[in-house]
């Protein structure tokens, strides 16, 4: 049963805005990385100037990839997805452009301020306070549209997709807000509202749960609509979906302290963000299997379409970090872990594996439908790039699960009077190899995103502005 609504239906313009700066973004924010990867192999890459220094290019780097990358993905999809599932218009457009001349406006001003050292020293909260309300601004608007769309959606029922994204525009607005409080001294220096232990806690309470809202559930969203869609398969479990999100969301936010473990923090707080890590691997893996299984009966499709696989591979990476996290957030298992770049290699699983994937796949999903083209320019170019990113990202998780292993063992190595074995330049040495090769894999992947901007090119320059328009207005919603 389809349902066919009025023209004009719905806002493709904001949509086609923010796919696009996804590619755009993902180039710069993943080249960046290539770069400071290398500086690790060649130290004089750091060319002896404080702006281009490792320490000042890496928060860059993340901020781009996370909110540049990730964040551009995030809007675009939940705007193209609420409008379909809820089959009306955006509540305002003037908001949306607001939330898109906004978002690349906060992005722009961590380009200039990062570089320059004006930074909270936060982790993935690194922007001072007048660029920290202006994002704050921008995301309340974001809710507005979001949650305003839903109130006047012409369905009866909100598909599970919107319940993962509204949690995840609710979780981050509440993150941001309390974990920047802060008490400005000048225009780009404050200092946190909190202290000590506090501090640290707030900051990890924001940290992991910037990658279970922002990186995990807002993906999961896009996840639950996407997939179905390529494989041309009902969602395998609706009841599943409905568990996997109230588990999720129940659990993921008591995580935290796991990244605080043999420090200060109280060791009950330890133990329970220990507790609550191994715990959330059950809706974790829940939600993987039931991406998983939309595919019985399409298997086969996975030789034939490159954007499937993309969609696929990118839940059995989450579901490979997901299992990775809860196991390195045991106690002993962290103190090899902890401070190695084991720790890189699993942030990267879930953000190339698994962020990068499931948004790459989504992104050729979406731009034939916003410009009015039957498919992508070239499906070869999707499956080049699609085996890129995937050695890519092998090569890069390898490496540092070696490199990781060998530092946590060399650190803790004592010879019989109790000394320390090797020095930390020994342990640097022998991590040089890894460097290597998490460069080349951070190329790989990189170059793949150059292949996928190539290939929007030619089917955007292709595209009729009329046909596009047409897109967006004689729509026809599937019954979901």
């Amino acid at each position: 049963m389809s349902t066919a609504i009025s023209p004009t239906a719905y806002n493709y313009k904001v949509v086609r805005q923010f796919a696009i700066m996804t590619v755009v973004w993902g180039i710069l924010g993943m080249g960046l990385g290539v770069f400071i990867a290398s500086q690790l192999v060649w130290p004089e890459l750091n060319f002896d100037l404080p702006w281009t220094t490792f320490g000042r290019l890496r928060p860059l780097h993340t901020n781009l990839v996370i909110f540049a990358f990730g964040g551009c993905a995030l809007f675009a999809t939940s705007y193209y997805v609420v409008q379909r599932t809820c089959q009306t218009r955006l509540i305002s457009d003037g908001l949306a452009a607001f939330t898109f001349w906004g978002w690349q406006a906060v992005i722009v001003g961590a380009i200039v301020t990062l570089p320059m050292g004006f930074t909270t020293t936060k982790e993935y909260a690194e922007l001072e306070w007048p660029l920290a309300i202006l994002l704050a601004i921008v995301w309340v608007t974001y809710a507005l549209v979001f949650f305003g769309t839903i109130v006047k959606r012409k369905t009866k029922h909100i598909y599970v997709g919107n319940w993962f994204y509204g949690a995840f525009i609710l979780v981050t607005a509440m993150l941001h807000i309390v974990n920047h409080a802060s008490l400005p001294v000048s225009f780009f220096k404050s200092y946190s509202a909190y202290s000590g232990a506090t501090d640290a806690m707030i900051q990890w309470w924001y940290g992991h749960n910037a990658v279970g809202f922002f990186l995990t559930t807002g993906f999961l969203g896009m996840m639950y609509y996407f997939v179905p869609k390529q494989a041309e398969r009902p969602i395998y479990s609706y009841r599943l979906s409905i568990v996997h999100f109230w588990a999720l969301i129940t659990l993921y936010i008591w995580a935290g302290p796991h990244h605080l473990h043999y420090t200060a923090l109280p060791d009950w707080a330890q133990s329970l963000g220990m507790a609550m890590s191994i715990i959330l691997l059950a809706p974790s893996w829940g939600g993987m299997i039931n991406g998983m299984m939309t595919l019985s009966g399409a298997w086969h499709k996975l030789r034939t379409d490159p954007i499937l696989r993309f969609l696929v591979v990118s839940l059995a990476f989450y579901g490979m970090s997901t299992f990775e996290g809860p196991m390195m957030a045991i106690k002993t298992v962290n103190s090899l872990s902890h401070y190695t770049d084991w720790t890189i290699g699993h942030v990267h699983a879930g953000a190339l594996g698994w962020v990068a994937m499931i948004s790459i796949g989504a992104i050729y999903h979406m731009i034939p439908k916003l410009f009015g083209r039957a498919q992508m320019h070239s499906t070869g170019l999707i499956n080049a790039h699609f085996w890129l990113a995937t050695i890519g990202t092998v090569l890069y998780i390898a490496s540092m699960w070696v490199n990781g292993i060998t530092q946590g063992l060399m650190w803790r190595a004592i010879n019989d009077d109790g000394t320390l074995t090797y020095s930390f330049v020994e342990a640097l040495q022998a991590s040089h190899p890894g460097f290597i090769v998490r460069a080349l894999g951070g190329a790989f992947f990189a170059s793949g995103m150059l292949f996928m901007a190539y290939n929007v090119y030619r089917t955007v320059r292709a595209s009729d502005p009329a046909e596009a328009e047409a897109a967006a207005k004689i729509a026809v919603v599937g019954a979901h």
